[in-house]
């Protein structure tokens, strides 16, 4: 058992709660282990004035983290699992999953006007394509707004006027106390979450036993199977910041119950789909093939 581990994680208080909520879990497991936070700031923290799907995407908020594991300044990294690319970093590895949060999005607006609620014309503010998407497919005389910025500046817009409305997800408010400002739960079968959104994932270096080790008693393996079946959906429909991809598994027993979407942007042409199954890999691919079978991958050329 290693005696010490550097955790890399970004400077948001996000972040900073995630981070910090492993290396409790750590401590508790292992009386005597020394963890340590190595604060990084990345290029998605940087770069506020464009959207997501125009600089890159998901890996923005990853890539300055994976450098410091893969140069040796840090042993383990705590990722918001959404955030995190299907492919595997080269000599990197996605190792674990902490106990899934709340997967839903939360809608806060000013007066406590929910979607239908709204005015023609009310500005709604997310950077996400999937939220857009399904906002314009509700209420196509909504003007979605483009919203970057961490939660306390979001809020912080909102709060301003700035917009009628934004969308964040209900698992970040809730793990920053913030959980009072949601004027309503977005979920299914109305409304679908990304791929592994509230799904705490952690990576280190391929092969790395003694963090690997460590981390064991962290493990969900509910959150994991979960994970497993939408990534397995993400890549397959090569799911990234600029495609409206939804995916999510809820588990009976044995069973994932999956459903899925693909649209455009612009809400116009949403399809949606689900699938049961016993295989994580398995399901996931039997959502896909019927969102394949419906076009998605049109919509997803044409989007690239």
């Amino acid at each position: 058992m290693t005696q010490r581990i550097r955790i890399a994680t970004r400077r948001s208080a996000l972040a900073l709660w995630q981070a910090n909520h492993v290396r409790d879990a750590l401590l508790a497991a292992h009386p005597g282990l020394e963890v340590e936070l190595v604060p990084i700031v990345t290029r998605g923290d940087r770069i506020l004035d464009r959207p997501l799907a125009e600089i890159g995407g998901k890996g923005l908020f990853l890539k300055e983290l994976e450098v410091s594991m893969l140069d040796g300044e840090s042993d383990l990294a705590v990722h918001s699992m959404k955030d995190m690319p299907v492919e595997e970093t080269p000599g990197l590895a996605l190792v674990g999953a902490l106990p899934r949060a709340n997967p839903f999005d939360a809608w806060l607006s000013r007066d406590d006007a929910g979607l239908h609620d709204l005015p023609p014309g009310a500005r709604v503010g997310t950077s996400s394509l999937r939220r857009r998407c399904q906002v314009l497919a509700a209420r196509p005389d909504l003007d979605v707004v483009e919203l970057r910025g961490n939660v306390d500046t979001r809020l912080g817009k909102l709060d301003a006027g700035d917009y009628d409305a934004i969308i964040l997800a209900c698992a970040g408010l809730e793990r920053l106390g913030l959980g009072q400002r949601i004027t309503a739960e977005l979920g299914p079968p109305d409304w679908l979450p990304a791929g592994t959104q509230g799904i705490i994932g952690l990576q280190c270096r391929d092969g790395d036993d003694a963090v690997i080790e460590a981390i064991a008693p962290l493990q969900d393996a509910d959150a994991m199977r979960q994970a497993r079946a939408e990534r397995t959906v993400l890549d397959r429909l090569q799911g990234s910041c600029q495609v409206p991809l939804a995916a999510y598994a809820r588990i009976e027993g044995e069973t994932l119950h999956m459903s899925g979407l693909v649209g455009t942007p612009d809400g116009r042409r949403v399809l949606r789909a689900e699938a049961s199954g016993s295989d994580p890999e398995a399901t996931g691919l039997a959502l896909a093939a019927q969102l394949e079978s419906q076009g998605a991958m049109d919509i997803i050329a044409a989007l690239s």
